[in-house]
């Protein structure tokens, strides 16, 4: 099979325990760019906490894409033309901040490339704004401030205590909205069935690409639907379990250059 399109998480797929795509990577992917494949960075995270990594691996030049917000947003990265944007519908916001008041936690979104909130110095919403070089805006009430749609809102807290917040806030939005922690402090809100999976369909669809010309890498619970979805799923060394039983094939483990491996035995070998 030849493959067409490479789509890779990032964290702990793409990248080392710390953080860094190794040379031996970046060599395999860009051989296999020589070799006609487009590449895909795709993550939770906003456009901006991945520009890096697209400059990294030349995806301007190459026409590769990016996947953010668990697969709500594709851009391609050759003219930055929005491909893909799936929005929470507005009729919900009310009911999602109200939710953040009942229980005494911080809400957030973005605004472009900004992160929007009442309380900017929340220590939860600095990581996410540290970790994706995102500016803070300050706004003085969220719910009357959003005359835009929002792919995503990030209740954030403690851990323990948003593991009981969850629960609330699951039982009355699920039927509407996917509600699930992304890490024990941030509790994600985003429209119905968005999922990476699902977004790369859409891609494959607008491009006019069989889904067994795709190939997709991963390791958490958010990669398992793309990695189902892949002609070729591959699942690192690393990956949870559940991504594992999804995948086709498993990799060595994101600290033994695993993506190395596979783009040389399925395409370059």
């Amino acid at each position: 099979m030849a493959y067409k399109i490479l789509a890779f998480d990032i964290d702990g797929t793409l990248t080392n325990s710390q953080k860094i795509i190794t040379e031996e990577t970046k060599r395999a992917i860009f051989a296999a760019m020589d070799k006609g494949c487009k590449v895909l960075i795709a993550s939770g995270r906003p456009v901006k906490g991945l520009r890096g990594y697209a400059e990294e691996l030349h995806l301007k030049e190459n026409g590769g894409y990016i996947l953010s917000l668990n697969g709500g947003y594709i851009m391609s990265c050759a003219d930055e033309k929005v491909l893909y944007d799936v929005k929470v519908p507005k009729k919900y916001y009310k009911e999602i901040y109200e939710l953040s008041k009942k229980h005494g936690v911080n809400l957030l979104t973005y605004q472009g490339e900004t992160v929007i909130s009442e309380d900017i110095d929340d220590e939860y919403l600095d990581i996410e704004a540290r970790l994706n070089g995102l500016p803070k805006k300050k706004v003085d009430n969220l719910y009357e401030y959003l005359d835009f749609e929002v792919n995503k809102f990030l209740m954030t807290g403690d851990g323990d205590y948003l593991a009981e917040v969850e629960k609330d806030v699951y039982d009355k939005l699920h039927n509407n909205l996917d509600v699930y922690r992304s890490e024990p402090f941030f509790l994600e809100i985003l429209p119905k069935d968005v999922n990476k999976g699902k977004a790369l369909e859409a891609l494959l669809a607008i491009l006019g690409v069989d889904r067994d010309e795709l190939m997709a890498f991963g390791d958490g619970y958010n990669d398992k639907t793309m990695v189902e979805y892949a002609g070729l799923g591959v699942a690192m060394g690393n990956a949870k379990d559940v991504v594992k039983e999804a995948a086709d094939y498993v990799a060595p483990t994101n600290d033994e250059d695993g993506i190395v491996e596979v783009i040389h035995k399925f395409i370059l070998d």
